[in-house]
């Protein structure tokens, strides 16, 4: 008995040393930029009810530590069956997938502070922003040598690239971003869904005829390559015609032309996004960012997410491949455990369903700037909201933006950043921003 005591006392000391190290290594590399114990502390309570958090609310899935402040496993049961296989590969999906946790809370807290609109003025300010950045939003733009005729990328993005952001963070309360998944027709969400201030859908999901599913109400439209190609089509999902179309990918002439010669009276837009690597390919995912960027809170619809799932299915057409359903259900769990979204579906149907060891806004605050820091992000460990920037360029006189009309919201997380727009930098080393400041 005493072996065994001795064996664990050295082995608590020991982890206890490897994150003293950990941290004090890190924070010699800001130069006093060091995780506080308090903050440390909030770190180890944020991973252990975020494990709690998923127990409680995963229907199943398990979340399990590694000894690492930051990595955490989410498993499914031994008996889930797993159904697809990596095309590339062969091999079927696995039951356990790992997350950083410290990565998920810091580069979410970006994107609930930055506008995800791609704008002129964010072209403007990136350095060389036209001749290595703008051509890569066009169709084939591999052909326009960098953008050498700035006229002739100034025109083919010209219906589509607002001079500053239409949208700012926290413009609207209540979203609710509906998915495509055949599970909606086990509900009658429909109602439900028409009663929040936004509603987001995703490429050609069709709204008559399932308006008892999928309700009638639709604010923003995300759209893949595939159906952007498709707008004429598109904007006739919905009869009032006021869609606002967000489109992930690139412009493409067709695009353009259809714009034009139809005409889309519906505003069309590019969107710019976070860096998630892999995990955010899928429209999905990308809707829920683009919600996170203009909205208070953020409620979920229509996505494989409970238990028994057989076959990918959508609503209004027959079965497909092509998605991981396993993954996108941990990884959405781990969105409602940092309290981002809250999931609907038929097994969790009750509007007022309590999500259960949800972090509290100070412990949350805290773990994500221990975070920030542990990760080396740029910014780590400064005050003010300007620290994230590593690009700041000043607002050309007389372009600065009204802000007085927008709800209180929006006006007073505009006070926080000090009037600044700011936008993610695509595979920025630290995660760094482009900030757009007032210019007085």
């Amino acid at each position: 008995m005493k072996i065994l005591q001795l064996g664990l006392a050295v082995a608590l000391a020991s982890g206890i040393a490897a994150i003293i190290v950990y941290v004090t290594g890190v924070s010699k590399f800001y130069g006093g930029a060091r995780v506080s114990s308090e903050e440390l502390d909030a770190l180890i309570s944020f991973q252990s009810d975020f494990r709690k958090c998923v127990n409680a609310n995963g229907l199943g899935l398990q979340a399990v530590g590694s000894g690492d402040l930051c990595q955490v496993s989410i498993k499914f049961p031994s008996d889930t069956i797993s159904k697809w296989k990596d095309p590339k590969t062969g091999e079927l999906e696995g039951l356990s997938f790992d997350f950083n946790l410290c990565e998920a809370v810091a580069t979410w807290e970006q994107v609930r502070n930055s506008t995800t609109i791609l704008t002129k003025e964010f072209i403007d300010a990136l350095p060389n922003g036209w001749e290595e950045y703008a051509w890569q939003r066009i169709n084939k733009g591999v052909l326009l040598n960098g953008c050498a005729n700035k006229t002739l990328c100034m025109e083919k993005l010209s219906l589509v690239l607002p001079e500053k952001p239409p949208l700012l963070p926290r413009q609207f309360g209540r979203c609710a971003v509906v998915g495509n998944s055949g599970d909606l027709l086990k509900t009658n969400f429909g109602d439900e869904i028409d009663a929040y201030d936004a509603v987001i859908r995703e490429n050609g999901a069709p709204i008559q005829n399932y308006t008892k599913y999928v309700g009638q109400k639709s604010t923003f439209r995300l759209l893949n390559r595939g159906s952007a190609k498709a707008l004429d089509k598109v904007v006739e999902l919905d009869k009032r015609r006021k869609e606002v179309l967000i489109i992930k990918t690139t412009i493409h002439d067709i695009m353009n032309k259809m714009i034009k010669e139809i005409p889309i009276l519906n505003p069309v837009y590019l969107m710019l996004g976070a860096s998630f690597g892999s995990a955010a390919k899928g429209t999905g995912l990308k809707a829920l960012e683009f919600a996170l960027s203009i909205c208070d809170t953020v409620d979920m619809y229509g996505f494989t997410v409970d238990p028994g799932y057989q076959e990918w299915t959508r609503y209004f057409s027959e079965s497909r491949k092509g998605h991981t359903p396993l993954y996108g259900r941990a990884y959405y769990q781990l969105m409602e455990c940092l309290g981002l979204v809250k999931i609907h579906s038929p097994m969790r149907a009750d509007l007022n369903r309590v999500v259960e060891w949800l972090p509290s806004p100070s412990t949350l605050a805290a773990a994500r700037s221990a975070s920030e820091k542990l990760l080396r992000r740029v910014g780590a460990g400064a005050r003010g909201s300007w620290g994230a920037c590593s690009i700041i360029k000043r607002r050309e006189k007389g372009k600065t933006q009204d802000f007085s009309k927008f709800r209180e919201a929006a006006i007073k997380h505009q006070q926080y950043v000090k009037g600044a727009t700011m936008y993610p930098l695509e595979r920025s080393p630290g995660h760094g921003m482009l900030c757009i400041i007032p210019d007085g």
